[in-house]
């Protein structure tokens, strides 16, 4: 095993390869989203990881934070572009990955895109490298299929517990942003669109995170501020993995509450700027002394 690179973020990514694998062969017209986020989730936990965040669905122009809430009855359309993302943490060591799905082949030009700026983004992932120049890779290979990078989305180092670790790998040509170092983590995620390359904040939010404020609320508001950071640590979480057997506390009126205390924090869905369709391929590597080791790759 290389110096550095723990046993729990190898098997985490291994979870990780072996659930995205298997929910891809899910996604068919009528499916319904939430079985297949409750399908992804339920495996992760079976196969002895947890999810680091809700399984993310995002169809067409939806780029990102797109979870089922609770009761949703939403279904892949006939046509068009699925991203599925997961995310897993073992010991709290995570791992990030995802893959573009063109439901009906007519749209495998986005996916290769991605695809290929990916695995040429991975190869650059060299100790002392420049994040910039990685980015400008992932901006030619995007272009060279005529289309558009997501300029205001990107990569990000990882380390246990952080999911976004300080770090970032961006999708376009930056400078003085950083280097690569020996013993890192990132999770690398090319975005690709035939819109302006820009994402925005949907009106809809169904994935939260604890914010680490320790004000004491009030009541029920209390009892599930408490709950949530138990439950959850430092991990995003779904609107609908969270429920209540009494009748006389609304949860999404709670969730209101914790929102307005700033005891949790949302993120909002992102949808590209035009409504054009995205793509979107996620690895995650482990930098070594000899280079990238990437960990969300079935064996």
């Amino acid at each position: 095993m290389t110096t550095g690179l723990h046993p729990s973020a190898i098997e985490s990514g291994k979870i990780a390869a072996r659930v995205l694998s298997e929910i891809s062969t899910e996604i068919e017209p009528g499916k319904r989203i939430i079985k297949i986020c409750a399908s992804a989730e339920t495996k992760i936990k079976k196969y002895g990881g947890v999810p680091a965040f809700p399984l993310n669905v995002s169809i067409n122009h939806i780029a990102a934070h797109s979870t089922s809430p609770r009761g949703d009855r939403s279904e892949i359309p006939e046509f068009g572009l699925v991203k599925l993302d997961v995310g897993v943490h073992v010991d709290g060591y995570i791992t990030d990955t995802a893959r573009t799905i063109d439901i009906d082949g007519t749209l495998e030009g986005f996916v290769s895109a991605t695809d290929d700026a990916l695995d040429d983004a991975i190869r650059l992932m060299q100790p002392g490298a420049e994040l910039g120049d990685v980015g400008q890779t992932i901006e030619s290979v995007i272009k060279e299929y005529g289309l558009r990078p997501v300029k205001n989305l990107s990569g990000h180092s990882l380390k246990r517990y952080r999911l976004h670790a300080g770090k970032i790998v961006p999708n376009v040509k930056k400078k003085g942003i950083g280097t690569i170092e020996v013993g890192e983590y990132y999770a690398i995620e090319p975005f690709a669109t035939t819109g302006t390359g820009t994402v925005i904040d949907s009106e809809y939010v169904y994935i939260f995170a604890n914010t680490g404020i320790d004000e004491p609320l009030e009541g029920a508001t209390e009892q599930l501020r408490k709950y949530l950071r138990d439950k959850y640590g430092p991990f995003p979480f779904a609107s609908r993995w969270i429920g209540t057997s009494s009748k006389k506390v609304d949860i999404i009126e709670e969730i209101k509450a914790l929102l307005k205390a700033k005891a949790i924090r949302g993120y909002p869905m992102q949808i590209e700027k035009k409504g054009r369709p995205v793509s979107q391929t996620e690895h995650t590597v482990y930098i070594s002394e000899g280079g990238p080791i990437v960990l969300t790759k079935m064996d």
